[in-house]
């Protein structure tokens, strides 16, 4: 009954048990037969080219190999090269880019330095116009009318433009028709262009 429990264990164990056996034997033959000093002479005889490649724990590779590996070896160096140059033109960037946020920041300045150099110069354009005003306006009308007479009509519709209305009327009246007339004009064509609400 216990054989037939496992009826293909003992057949099984039967030829594998034989085949390690045989190649056990072999392989003691061949220890004994010379084999591994046959091997040992053969290392020998390769001489000291096969002593420096075991001194140094490498084999001669294929040359196939040899070429794929001296690509590569190539390879790995210019991408080493390239990522230097690339370390050093960001740093250069880095640096140029510094250097130019520097130099807005002292145009800003300057701009803002310009900006309130010509508010002081506009004011005190102002300031002097109105001054210059309140001059002629206070002066008497036959010399005021005098000193425009020898004005340009723009520039003198400028200060009667500005003067108060009856001192300004003083000013025509003592000025010569024609003069009278070309202020006239450039005054009454001041705000011809200017837009209609």
């Amino acid at each position: 009954m216990t054989r037939g429990k496992h009826p293909g264990r003992r057949r099984l164990l039967g030829p594998l048990s034989f085949l390690a056996l045989i190649l056990a034997l072999s392989g003691a033959l061949r220890l004994a037969g010379g084999t591994g000093q046959a091997i040992a002479r053969e290392v020998q005889a390769l001489g000291p080219a096969s002593d420096a490649n075991a001194d140094t724990g490498a084999c001669a590779p294929d040359p196939d190999v040899a070429a794929v590996l001296d690509a590569l070896a190539e390879r790995e160096k210019r991408v080493e090269e390239r990522e230097a140059y690339i370390a050093e033109r960001s740093a250069a960037l880095a640096g140029a880019e510094k250097e130019l946020t520097a130099q807005l920041a002292e145009l800003k300045a300057a701009e803002d330095q310009l900006e309130q150099t010509l508010a002081r110069a506009d004011t005190a354009s102002e300031e002097d116009i109105a001054r210059l005003t309140a001059v002629y306006e206070n002066m008497k009308p036959k010399e005021a009318a005098a000193l425009f007479e020898t004005m340009a009509p723009d520039f003198a519709a400028g200060f009667l433009g500005r003067m108060r209305p009856d001192a300004a009327a003083k000013v025509i009246g003592g000025l010569s028709a024609e003069a009278a007339y070309s202020i006239s004009v450039v005054l009454a064509g001041r705000n011809a262009n200017a837009p209609k609400e």
